[in-house]
């Protein structure tokens, strides 16, 4: 093959290599990441101790408690006095082991039920039962002392998470994720491998692939900066933005650290690359072990003349 033949086609699977790289860690982030339940819910536990979303949560459970003891018992409404007391008692239940423990099983309940939507084959809306968060809390305003507290309604809900007209665009994403989150990453390490066999100049060759790592990591965690302002930008009114802010930074940790990994890796083997060329052309020439230095060569003497 010619050389400049050569060189456009490695130069075109280089290129090729540097755009699907943060493409195939998001697509691999996304089918074995947060398509693995325990992954999930082991990124999502730490947001029980997070202030914003306890605060959030203390919020959402007490006044569902209230409108719970307002609507099923047979009394007057609870007095504004006690309405404190309830969100105080829900808020210290957040500090203890029942609440992270009903954290964690809310979460893998909603992520399976979620996941057997995704894959499965039933038109109907994704639901989850939530009566056993409402029961440890109910307990637990119970050994407050709370008012009217064991008259609470512990009411099997089914809460919405995916509306039925939507699984069907989803399930084709899911899937196509599925497939991309494995090729993606294999096509650009493929695509890489034969741009630098390919090229004229493997150093330089190897030097660019780097380069192009390094700028699909920068690129894909300013598009993660950027996607988490327009995600809170676009919530309603009523959702606490830095509760929000807490739920994308879990979800997307691991996706932030293989952005960064693939920029410090491409800046590394990049300044590899340059300092194994620099230090190449600098150094001088040795000699090989075993080898002497050429005798000097003396001019020939000079013919005497036959009489």
């Amino acid at each position: 093959m010619p050389p400049p033949l050569r060189a456009v086609l490695s130069a075109v699977l280089i290129a090729l290599s540097a755009l699907l790289a943060p493409c195939g860690v998001t697509a691999a982030w996304a089918a074995y990441g947060l398509a693995d339940t325990g992954r999930y819910v082991t990124a999502m536990a730490p947001l029980a101790t997070d202030p914003a979303v306890r605060e959030a949560v203390a919020d959402t459970v007490g006044d569902g408690l209230l409108r719970a003891a307002d609507q099923h018992l047979d009394v007057p409404p609870v007095p504004g006095p006690v309405r404190p007391f309830v969100r105080d008692a829900v808020r210290s239940f957040t500090l203890t082991g029942a609440y992270r423990a009903a954290w964690d099983t809310g979460n893998q309940v909603t992520h399976d039920a979620v996941l057997d939507a995704l894959r499965g084959a039933d038109d109907h809306d994704v639901t989850v039962d939530l009566a056993p968060v409402t029961a440890q809390v109910k307990r637990r305003l119970t050994e407050e002392h709370m008012p009217l507290a064991e008259r609470i309604p512990v009411e099997h809900t089914a809460l919405a998470v995916l509306p039925a007209g939507e699984l069907t665009a989803l399930r084709k994403g899911f899937h196509v994720l599925e497939v991309a989150g494995f090729w993606l990453p294999v096509a650009a390490v493929v695509f890489a491998a034969g741009g630098i066999a390919l090229a004229v100049r493997r150093r330089r060759a190897v030097t660019a692939t780097a380069l192009g790592t390094a700028l699909g990591g920068a690129l894909l965690a300013g598009c993660l900066a950027v996607g988490r302002s327009l995600t809170l930008a676009r919530l309603p009114a009523d959702v606490r933005r830095p509760a929000a802010g807490a739920v994308y930074d879990a979800l997307t940790g691991t996706l932030r650290t293989a952005a960064w990994l693939l920029l410090g890796l491409g800046l590394t083997v990049a300044l590899t690359a340059w300092l194994s060329r620099r230090l190449r052309l600098t150094r001088p020439a040795r000699r090989r072990p075993g080898s002497s230095a050429p005798a000097p060569t003396q001019p020939p003497a000079p013919r005497r003349a036959r009489v």
